[in-house]
C-alpha cells in the first residue's frame, strides 16, 4: 500500500469515523465541529482516497501542547502510519513551537512505545494525568 499524508484538519464527517472505526470514544458532530476549530496543526493518511489514520495538536500556540486524536484504522496499524503520522506532528512542533513549550498526550495501551520514540516519557511518579468526562 502506498500512503499519502496531507497536512489538514479532518472533516467533521472523517474526524467522527476515524475515531470510532479506529476504537476511540465518539464524538457528536457538534462537539466534533467545536474541537476541530482549535487544531493548530492536523494530518490526515490515505490509503488511495481513503482516510486511514489521523493526528492533532492542540493548545495555546505558545506555552501548551497537547497530541490528540492519534488514531489509525485497525487493519492498517503495525505498518508504519502511526510512524509517520507522529513524525509529522513531531517535526511541526520543532519548527514551530517555542523551545520552552510543554508538549503532552495521553497514551492508551501499547501506543506508549510509540510515543516512546519520539522522546515521550511517562511522568509518574512525579506527576499524573488526571481526566474528566463531561
Amino acid at each position: 500500500m502506498t500512503y499519502l499524508l496531507r497536512v489538514e484538519t479532518p472533516s467533521v464527517e472523517v474526524y467522527r469515523h476515524l475515531r470510532v472505526a479506529a476504537g476511540l470514544s465518539p464524538k457528536s458532530v457538534d462537539a466534533a465541529a467545536n474541537g476541530l476549530a482549535g487544531t493548530w496543526h492536523a494530518v490526515v493518511v490515505y490509503d488511495d482516497d481513503h482516510p486511514v489514520g489521523m493526528g492533532r495538536i492542540i493548545g495555546d500556540g505558545g506555552t501548551a501542547f497537547q497530541i490528540v486524536d492519534m488514531c489509525v484504522l485497525p487493519e492498517h496499524q503495525g505498518l508504519g502510519v502511526g510512524k509517520r503520522i507522529m513524525a509529522a506532528l513531531m517535526e511541526r512542533l520543532v519548527d514551530r513551537a517555542p523551545r520552552t513549550a510543554y508538549v503532552s498526550l495521553i497514551a492508551d495501551g501499547k501506543a506508549r512505545y510509540l510515543y516512546a520514540q519520539y522522546g515521550f516519557a511517562e511522568t509518574a511518579p512525579e506527576s499524573v494525568g488526571m481526566a474528566r468526562q463531561l
